[in-house]
């Protein structure tokens, strides 16, 4: 078997084509199918139809595509690639995606497979331009180092790897749904410890919570010269019942507008804007990191304890009760949706007294942490899944083993 070493521009007969420059503005709703690079999944398959936007225009032939053609993103997601089959509709790419059609001589599905190698994802991180964004170009891409079976080979390597990832792929896309049945299962978990208290008094949040609006991020502020530079969280940082505090953000402000914005242990932090699900999304701030300061599409909410446990109030945020609230009265534009303060305020809470608050805190918290333990072990397992994957690939496309004597068990990464 003579494999040779070559550059990817060399394996193809159109390398490097950027896609079309459109704005959002232009979409149509029938036309070609503009294929953007959030169209392209981790694996490297196009996403359903749903959300697929159209360009109704007359098309260079350079700009459509055909069975065969890989798209890699140059931008954002840096290196996926996308490999057409089965093309159903008329389509053309996006303006960060380069096109790199296969001369007959390469099988474009061993094409597809060595960019997803580690060696050409490696190149790729070795030689990537960082600016606000990643920006990967088509030269860049085209002389790509790469090591190229016969045609033959090309095949029998791409036919062994499409059993061999199919596999793989649907072991992740399994444990994806035990992911969403867990998250369902919080959900139901919650609700039923809610109807505890469904014939509380239902109280207006405003009325036992000081609503407390956060800083504005504005590079432009006048500063003066009391001014102190303090971490503060974003939207990103809030998500459902925790905190996320890996990229903590800094901000210089005038100290009397920090003091407005400060937290203290006990809020509980209700998103302002976003998806139109993540509304009112609420967790408890218990001071994780000192003097930290909130955004002001962030609001921190200041339970009364003397009245409403914070605990309560968070995990109230998540029932459906809560969740049908800040959806109906939500302002909601074509990607986005937010609140205010004034609908915070309104939410009504059925105010249990404090020591059935905190019984069903126990209660829930006991059970929520028996899920996240399951939903860590998944997250685990798909971790290892999408290793083994990309390792299977990267030793079938360089050769370093015969994949028509090996199996499923004794190939590398593989699964028994």
């Amino acid at each position: 078997m003579s494999w040779t070493t070559t550059r990817l521009k060399y394996i193809c007969m159109d390398a490097g084509q950027y896609g079309l420059n459109v704005s959002a503005q232009d979409y149509s709703s029938s036309g070609f199918r503009l294929i953007r690079t959030s169209d392209i999944d981790v694996n490297g398959r196009l996403r359903s139809r749903d959300g697929a936007v159209y360009v109704d225009a007359s098309l260079e032939k350079r700009h459509k595509v055909k069975d065969g053609d890989l798209l890699l993103s140059r931008s954002g997601t840096l290196g996926r690639a996308l490999l057409l089959t089965d093309v159903e509709e008329p389509s053309t790419y996006a303006g960060y995606l380069v096109r790199f059609r296969p001369r007959p001589s390469t099988e474009p599905r061993f094409m597809a497979y060595m960019a997803a190698s580690r060696g050409f994802q490696a190149a790729i991180e070795a030689d990537a331009v960082t600016s606000t964004i990643q920006n990967f170009n088509a030269e860049r891409y085209a002389n790509i180092t790469i090591m190229l079976p016969p045609l033959d080979e090309q095949r029998r390597i791409a036919n062994f790897l499409d059993a061999e990832t199919a596999f793989m792929d649907t072991q992740a896309q399994l444990r994806s749904r035990q992911r969403v049945a867990l998250d369902e299962l919080s959900l139901s978990v919650i609700d039923d410890a809610f109807k505890a208290v469904a014939e509380s008094p239902q109280v207006r949040l405003g009325y036992v919570a000081l609503v407390q609006s956060g800083v504005t991020v504005d590079g432009g502020r006048e500063r003066g010269d009391d001014v102190v530079t303090l971490p503060y969280l974003r939207v990103a940082n809030v998500q459902a019942g925790y905190v996320m505090l890996d990229n903590i953000s800094e901000i210089s402000v005038p100290r009397r507008t920090a003091a407005a914005s400060q937290l203290r242990p006990g809020d509980v932090l209700m998103t302002e804007g976003g998806d139109l699900d993540k509304l009112g999304r609420g967790t408890v701030w218990h001071g994780e990191i000192e003097n930290c300061l909130h955004q002001n599409h962030v609001f921190a909410v200041r339970p009364n304890i003397q009245a409403l446990a914070p605990e309560y109030l968070a995990l109230l945020t998540r029932t459906p009760m809560a969740r049908k609230y800040f959806e109906s009265t939500g302002n909601k534009t074509t990607n986005l949706a937010s609140t205010s303060s004034g609908k915070i305020r309104d939410f009504r809470v059925p105010l249990a007294d404090l020591n059935m608050q905190r019984s069903i805190v126990r209660k829930v918290d006991v059970r929520l942490r028996s899920i996240s333990q399951v939903e860590e072990q998944i997250s685990v397992q798909a971790k290892l899944l999408a290793e083994r994957r990309q390792a299977l690939i990267t030793a079938a496309v360089t050769g370093q083993f015969d994949v028509t004597t090996t199996s499923r068990a004794s190939a590398p990464g593989g699964i028994a």
